[in-house]
């Protein structure tokens, strides 16, 4: 039997980040959605999910979820069969993030999560043609508050502490795919072509007119390059 596909979704973002994925996925895999509701560590998070779910896992990870399958991948790499990485980024959080971060947790703490959401985030989030669509736009806020200000917290502490992974790609063996909107403004293509050049066994896809959330932007293009990877 095949070893079941963890998706492991980005900052404040829950299963329906990858609603499409799932449901287009179903009928060839065991298809999990994670939740990343643990510690304020990425090194916690990734330990978390491995105990959550025993034994081989093929792993797909947006933004922050993809941050943390290269974690699971740093600590077991023996049980990780296939990795796919999304809108994400394998080096530290840059020293100017530093404020920013601590100025979110700040204003989230303080009653503004929606604000440092619509305000701050959001229109970093979608490519041009997407800016503007209330649908994705309304997902995107209910569910950074469904989950909530401490949770924010958590995960913004450990974006803003978390290690580089270039030797973890680097010494990963397993066919990974490493995927972007080309309008990705947190996570560019330059970003994700440098990961795909560590990786040994890698195929790189630029998803058009998608931004940071390509999995909700471009849903059929995503889930069509998740099949391809799973069976390759």
């Amino acid at each position: 039997m095949s070893a079941p596909l963890l998706l492991i979704p980005g900052l404040m973002c829950d299963e329906r980040l990858f609603a499409h994925q799932a449901a287009a996925l179903a009928g060839g895999a065991e298809v999990i959605c994670a939740r990343l509701d643990g510690p304020p560590s990425i090194e916690g998070l990734a330990r978390m999910l491995l105990d959550r779910h025993p034994g081989p896992l093929r792993l797909a990870g947006l933004s922050m979820g993809g941050i943390v399958a290269m974690e699971m991948v740093r600590q077991a790499p023996e049980r990780i069969e296939r990795l796919a990485l999304l809108d994400t980024n394998h080096h530290a959080d840059l020293p100017e993030r530093l404020p920013i971060r601590n100025q979110q947790i700040d204003d989230a703490r303080n009653g503004r999560l929606a604000a440092v959401i619509v305000e701050e985030m959001r229109p970093a989030y979608f490519a041009a043609a997407n800016a503007d669509k209330q649908p994705l736009l309304e997902l995107v806020l209910d569910m950074a508050t469904a989950l909530g200000p401490a949770l924010f917290e958590r995960q913004s502490i450990a974006l803003r502490d978390r290690r580089d992974q270039t030797e973890t790609l680097r010494s990963y063996s397993g066919p990974t795919l490493v995927l972007c909107g080309a309008e990705d403004r947190l996570c560019p293509p330059r970003r994700h072509e440098e990961m795909a050049r560590l990786l040994p066994r890698s195929e790189l896809v630029v998803v058009e007119q998608a931004g940071h959330l390509t999995t909700i932007e471009q849903p059929g293009a995503v889930s069509s390059a998740l099949a391809h990877w799973l069976v390759r």
